[in-house]
């Protein structure tokens, strides 16, 4: 089949409705093969989230109904894979994940640029985009390619590329690619990404009461597995919304390192907005517009001051500020502030492999090119600055 075949299936998945809770569950045990989930931890969320999908709140599409059924069964299926992978590889339980660079931030703040160049120390370890989706120990780089499920995923990035072009511009993505966490920690039914993809306004008030820590747990579990073939090697991960919920990181992760990226929220938000209407396109006649830009500033704005207020608990020298204008100017230079306000060493192996992904993040496919405006989603300058003013 040829990536423009491949594109086009892509372009006509569509469904009549979303299906039930239950129903996607079946499909997801088919799919695996497995029926043991560990816990009913994830079933609170997911059926919220999936009754507000099915709701005229939504306003689905055809098109919108699979994809969105797409992803809650791709949670369920992460479920699925690692019960059965720590039931497996019970040695993953003595793992160590050892002050674990934590890169947050609002959206669009150069979050994913800084994740890329930290993780291209040959001593850090980041979840692959493909190990997100199948956790599983982490297998040798050069057996990737004979593994069917990667050559699966690649296919599908391929497509994508084909098909939304104006989003890999905005946000890069393939297999290989390390990508941000929050697959696993929707695990537990808990993920800010669906209000990015929907809108589900019960499933965002559930999740607001939420304690996250079980979440976190799960998280650090599945590091466990990933990592177990790389024991020695320090986590670098990155995710928009660990912002929503420090308190319970740091509960898991209490020697954890936060690197917290700072941007203007007015662009922030128009970006975000801007990223989340092109990721949905066509997916719903209600998420849209208006509704894109009050339910994004609404999320992003409440995670902001979640995060503010729970900060001054922690010890000042576990973070790391940095402004989005100073990575742009010197990335490199960014790179090595961090490694000296953490003390951590930047060989010159590191300093030449973090050069290198420098140059290749500036170039074709992965070179970033954005447009957006603020107004397009009926939301003011004075209105996303009082929105986060302290």
């Amino acid at each position: 089949m040829t990536v423009s075949d491949q594109s086009q299936n892509v372009m006509t998945r569509e469904r009549a409705d979303i299906g039930s809770y239950d129903d996607i569950v079946a499909a997801a045990q088919r799919t695996t093969g497995l029926t043991e989930m560990g816990s009913t931890l994830h079933e609170q969320g997911l059926r919220v989230l999936v009754d507000d999908l099915a709701s005229p709140e939504a306003g689905l599409t055809p098109r919108g109904n699979y994809f969105q059924r797409s992803e809650v069964k791709s949670a369920l299926v992460g479920v699925l894979l690692t019960q059965s992978a720590f039931a497996r590889f019970p040695q993953h339980a003595d793992v160590p994940v050892e002050r674990p660079i934590f890169v947050m931030g609002l959206p669009r703040t150069g979050t994913t640029a800084l994740h890329r160049l930290l993780h291209a120390d040959p001593t850090a370890q980041g979840l692959e985009m493909w190990l997100t989706q199948f956790p599983q120990p982490r297998p040798p780089r050069e057996s990737w390619d004979d593994d069917p499920v990667f050559q699966a995923m690649q296919a599908g990035f391929a497509a994508h590329h084909v098909e939304s072009p104006d989003f890999m511009g905005i946000h890069y993505m393939d297999a290989t690619t390390v990508e941000e966490c929050w697959r696993l920690l929707r695990q537990t039914g808990k993920s800010s990404s669906y209000e990015s993809l929907a809108h589900v306004p019960r499933y965002s008030a559930w999740l607001q009461q939420q304690d996250w820590t079980d979440a976190y747990a799960r998280h650090r579990q599945n590091l466990q597995l990933v990592g177990l073939n790389d024991p020695e090697k320090r986590w670098v991960l990155k995710n928009p919304s660990h912002l929503t919920a420090l308190d319970a990181l740091m509960t898991v992760y209490p020697d954890a390192l936060v690197v917290h990226t700072h941007r203007d929220p007015v662009v922030c938000i128009a970006s975000s907005c801007s990223l989340s209407a092109e990721t949905t396109a066509g997916h719903s006649t209600t998420y849209t517009g208006e509704t894109i830009g009050r339910t994004q500033l609404d999320l992003w704005s409440r995670a902001y001051h979640r995060y503010h207020d729970a900060r001054p608990a922690y010890d000042d020298a576990q973070f790391a500020d940095v402004a989005f204008a100073d990575l742009v100017r010197d990335p490199i230079g960014t790179v090595r502030g961090i490694y000296d306000h953490f003390g951590l060493d930047l060989s010159p192996e590191a300093l030449a492999a973090v050069e290198a992904i420098d140059r290749e993040q500036k170039q074709g496919g992965r070179a970033p090119s954005h447009r957006y405006d603020l107004a397009d989603y009926g939301l003011t300058e004075t209105e996303v600055r009082a929105a986060f003013d302290r």
